[in-house]
Parts: structure tokens; C-alpha cells; sequence
């Protein structure tokens, strides 16, 4: 009898340490979540805000590219208090006990990706101004498919019929943006810029579908870090470099003499100018912390996935700020975009509950050893 009480304690602390493994456990899930949902509001808010302010600039009599470039990663200066006052988000591991890579490959990492991101921001630019914004559309979209293929080479990215099914929707909501009336835009566009914009799109997509996937391939294979610094280092790093590969082009390009008359040409003023070149530049900044972020938490993929669903906001966007005409086409690339990112996110709520079940199998499994 006495041995048989002595073991209630026992079963008691048991019974209390599962529970609070569970509740921590649902903390941390929870809490994984918000941090989605935040990455995810950026993108959205980020990439939307961007791009209008970036049409709203050629509209209003905005000519240089290479500013146009520039402000898509000039930027970065906003994300210094971060990397001063940042604090690790996750729970210190053993995977956090790391070598650090030397300063050599460092270098060569941010070298790399800020080139490459200085040429597929001119890339875009080019897509941008040739092409009616239902093309380009089209044609951004295509980069998840590039996405798809190089994070299964790249990342071992798993594919479920969810998962197809969202890329399937999330594409088709964007090439429904083809059969808009854009014929004002393209009367106006030479074939020639047309050929050049379409080319230009079509490896920029490409481009930066392969840039999500290195970046992923980064995270995982070279930085190892589980801190968000060094979120904050690849967005603040990679757009140094790609500043000043765009500022040695625009002054190369001799487009900086043109400035100040382009300046006082604009529309809406030189006030409105600088305003439009500020706020460009700060939404950017916010798309990339929202898709780096993701790219860190999830992965290359899902960031795309995310930036591809707000490609059919932007239309709507244009009905409210732009005064531009709403149509049936428009209403369904949103509802397609939407079911196809529900469908996305209904795979990770699968895997989460994998995941959960394989974490009480776990501890059932030490409770029983332990008895």
C-alpha cells in the first residue's frame, strides 16, 4: 500500500509536465502563427503600395529607370534600428551552436544576391513601363512556376495535390488579367518596347524566382542561424550592394543630369516627387522584410505564393486611386487568389496537426520510459 501511494506524486507531476508541455507547445504554435500573418500583411501591404506609387510615378511625368530602380532597394538605411535592437524570436537550440561562416563567403553571398537583385529590379522596371499592366501581370505571375522548379532542385521542396492546387489558382487568377482592356496602353507602346518589356518580365521572373530559391538555400546550408539578425543582415546587406550597382549605372547612364528637370516637370511637384520616391523606397523595404521573413520561416515557395496572391489586389487598388473601371474578370482573379492561398495554408494546417500528433506520441513514449 505505501508503495503504491508514494507513486501518485509521481503520476501527478507526470500528468502537470504534460500539461505544460502542451501549453508551451501551443504558445509557440501560436505565436508562429502571428509571426506569418505578420510577414504575410507586409508582402501584401508592401508589394500593393509599391507598385501603385511606382505607376503613379511614370504617370505623373517620371522618366529615369535607374531611379525608378533605385528606389526598390534604397531603402535598406529604415532597417539599421532593427539589426541594433533585434531579439531572437525563437527558443535557443542547439542548432543555434554553429560555426559562423567566414567573412569570405559572406561577402561573396551578399555580393552575389545584391547584383543580382540590382539587375532584376531594372529587369522589372523595363516590364513595368513597356508593357500594359495585364501583361505584366500575366507575366510576373509566371515566376512561381520558376519558383516550383527550382525549390525541388534547390530545396527539396515536397509537393501535395494542396499545394498544386494552389499554384494552379493562384496562376490562373493572375492570367486572367490578360483579358483585360489595356488596348489604349498598348497603342501607345512601340513593338519593339513591347518585345523588350516581355523579354525583360519573362527573365526577370525567372530571375528572381531562382534569387527566393539561393535564398533559401542560404538560410539553410550556409547561415544556419535560428536568430532573425540575420534576416535582418540579408535584406540590409543585399540591398547595399544593389544601391550602389544602380547609383554606378545611373550615374553612368548620365540619366542623373535629368533629374532636376525631372523634378520640376512633375505633375504634382517637386514636393510630391520626393514624397513618392520616399514612400516607394519605405514599401519596398516593408515587401522585403515580409518576404525574406517568410522565406525564413517557411519557405521560398510559400513567400512567392504569398506575392503572387497580391498581384490581383493591385487592379482593385487602381479602381479606388486611379479611378480605373471594375470588371468581372478582376472580381474572379481575387476570389481564385484567395481560394488558392486558403489552400496553401490548409496544407501547413495539416502539417502542423502531423506535427502535433507526432509531438504526444513523443512524450507518451518518455512518460511510459519513465515509469
Amino acid at each position: 500500500m505505501q508503495s503504491f501511494f508514494t507513486l501518485l506524486p509521481d503520476a501527478d507531476m507526470s500528468a502537470e509536465t504534460e500539461n505544460v508541455r502542451r501549453g508551451s507547445s501551443r504558445v509557440v504554435q501560436y505565436k508562429w502563427w502571428m509571426q506569418i500573418a505578420l510577414f504575410t500583411m507586409f508582402v501584401l501591404s508592401g508589394q500593393s503600395a509599391a507598385t501603385m506609387l511606382g505607376r503613379l510615378y511614370f504617370n505623373k511625368g517620371g522618366k529615369s529607370k535607374w531611379m525608378a530602380t533605385l528606389v526598390q532597394t534604397a531603402g535598406f538605411p529604415i532597417m539599421f534600428p532593427l539589426i541594433l535592437m533585434y531579439l531572437p524570436s525563437k527558443t535557443p537550440s542547439k542548432q543555434q551552436i554553429t560555426k559562423k561562416p567566414s567573412w569570405t563567403t559572406l561577402v561573396i553571398l551578399y555580393m552575389f544576391l545584391g547584383v543580382f537583385l540590382a539587375v532584376m529590379c531594372m529587369l522589372y522596371t523595363f516590364g513595368l513601363n513597356f508593357l500594359p499592366v495585364s501583361t505584366f501581370s500575366l507575366i510576373c505571375a509566371s515566376q512561381l512556376a520558376f519558383n516550383a522548379f527550382f525549390s525541388y532542385f534547390l530545396n527539396k521542396q515536397k509537393f501535395t495535390p494542396y499545394i498544386a492546387n494552389s499554384l494552379v489558382l493562384l496562376s490562373f487568377s493572375s492570367a486572367l488579367l490578360v483579358f483585360q482592356s489595356d488596348s489604349e496602353q498598348t497603342a501607345k507602346t512601340s513593338k519593339s518596347k513591347y518585345i523588350i518589356g516581355f523579354v525583360c518580365t519573362v527573365a526577370a521572373s525567372a530571375g528572381y524566382a531562382l534569387m527566393l530559391s539561393t535564398t533559401q538555400f542560404a538560410f539553410q546550408k550556409i547561415l544556419k542561424s535560428q536568430s532573425y539578425k540575420v534576416v535582418y543582415d540579408m535584406i540590409v546587406y543585399q540591398n547595399l550592394v544593389a544601391s550602389v550597382a544602380i547609383v554606378v549605372g545611373l550615374f553612368a547612364s548620365g540619366e542623373w543630369k535629368d533629374i532636376g528637370d525631372e523634378m520640376n516637370g512633375y505633375e504634382s511637384g517637386k514636393v510630391s516627387y520626393i514624397m513618392n520616391l520616399i514612400w516607394t523606397a519605405i514599401s519596398w523595404q516593408i515587401f522585403s522584410i515580409g518576404c525574406v521573413g517568410l522565406i525564413f520561416e517557411v519557405s521560398s515557395l510559400f513567400s512567392n505564393v504569398i506575392s503572387t496572391l497580391g498581384i490581383p489586389i493591385v487592379p482593385v487598388l487602381a479602381v479606388v486611386f486611379f479611378h480605373e473601371k471594375m470588371n468581372g474578370l478582376k472580381v474572379i482573379a481575387m476570389l481564385l487568389a484567395i481560394w488558392g492561398f486558403a489552400s496553401y495554408i490548409y496544407q501547413h494546417y495539416l502539417d502542423d496537426l502531423k506535427e502535433k500528433e507526432k509531438a504526444r506520441i513523443a512524450n507518451r513514449q518518455v512518460d511510459l520510459t519513465e515509469i
